[in-house]
């Protein structure tokens, strides 16, 4: 790779350049193949209109343009349906494919603040009014049993005085 020679930028430059003017004049040589089709086709359906002079003559033409009229309102009518059949096939299809994958694009949730009152209404509906509090649920604890429980630790002559017993146990 670093034996390959580097364009310089006044080189690249001129290469864009180029490029650009070959791809503008192709650009105009299309939009004028297209014009020239698009008039080639009016051409073809919209023959030049030739105007009667008598009422007689001015009706069979209304006629005549009312029956064209019907008939291209019945292919456009056709090919919208044919088009929205194949939009409705390549739909079915991107369905498909995504079941096939397996995955599925989660939606970001949103954080909402809520009480436990309000998502239960909202869950529930609002026919069920329910005021749940939760520190009635909580469990109690008594504190006079935990104090006495201290106060017979906390005598620790006895405790001695067990002890000492044991000791002339073994002593003996």
């Amino acid at each position: 790779m670093a034996s390959e020679k580097r364009l310089s930028a006044r080189r690249k430059h001129t290469l864009k350049s180029c490029m650009l003017v070959v791809a503008n004049t192709l650009l105009d040589a299309e939009a004028g193949v297209k014009t020239k089709e698009r008039e080639k086709f009016l051409a073809d359906k919209c023959p030049p209109l030739e105007l009667p002079y008598s009422r007689d003559e001015l009706m069979e033409l209304c006629k005549k343009l009312h029956e064209e009229i019907d008939i291209s309102e019945e292919e456009r009518y056709c090919i919208e349906f044919k088009l929205n059949m194949v939009l409705n096939e390549v739909r079915d299809l991107n369905i498909k494919i995504v079941d096939l994958r397996g995955k599925f694009k989660r939606p970001r949730l949103k954080k909402v603040r809520m009480s436990a009152d309000a998502m239960l209404k909202a869950l529930l509906g609002s026919k069920h009014t329910v005021n749940m509090d939760l520190r009635a649920n909580l469990k109690q604890v008594k504190k006079e049993v935990k104090e006495e429980q201290l106060r017979d630790v906390g005598d620790w002559r006895k405790n001695i005085e067990d002890k000492s017993d044991r000791k002339k146990m073994f002593d003996s």
